[in-house]
């Protein structure tokens, strides 16, 4: 889905979408879009500078990294962002990024990607671990039932032969 600004004449408008899970492009297969998504974004314009604030509201679903079992997890993020037109004769050169930098996006031919910035608050919002539940309990290491559903009665102790050695040393 594409943002064209040269249809945009003001300086400021807003826009409301509720897209279906397919409208959006998935870029990769860390989550799922179970639910539609209501975007809400508010645009500034400033010359040929962006400047797009929003939220973003729907449900994701992801593995649980323990037991890999799928959940949902809601999604409710707020976004504040910067465009810029890509500059055709930009010199490439290694520089240190500045903290205001990292806000700033670039758009070509007066079309924002609206999937781009979709998956980056998808993104940014998703857990380093996601888990189903906090005290998730996870496989079996031997049998990979998930000890969530139900016990195993498989053999919880286990001793590294290769150590054997070492435990006559302090006998």
């Amino acid at each position: 889905m594409q943002l064209d600004l040269s249809r945009i004449g003001q300086n400021k408008c807003q826009f409301e979408w509720l897209l279906k899970p397919s409208e959006v492009l998935q870029a990769d297969n860390s989550y799922h879009i179970v639910r539609p998504v209501d975007l809400k974004i508010e645009l500034y314009k400033d010359k040929k500078r962006i400047h797009l604030i929003g939220q973003v509201l729907t449900e994701l679903e992801l593995p649980c990294s323990r037991c890999l079992e799928p959940y949902r997890m809601p999604i409710d993020v707020g976004f504040d962002h910067q465009y810029l037109p890509v500059e055709e004769d930009l010199e490439v050169s290694e520089a240190e990024v500045e903290e205001e930098e990292l806000e700033i996006s670039y758009y070509k031919e007066a079309l924002i990607d609206i999937n781009a910035l979709l998956h980056e608050q998808f993104c940014l919002a998703l857990p380093m671990k996601p888990l189903c539940i906090d005290n998730c309990r996870g496989l079996c290491v031997n049998c990979g039932a998930n000890l969530n559903t139900s016990p195993c009665s498989c053999e919880t102790d286990w001793e590294d032969p290769r150590l054997e050695p070492l435990k006559n040393l302090l006998f």
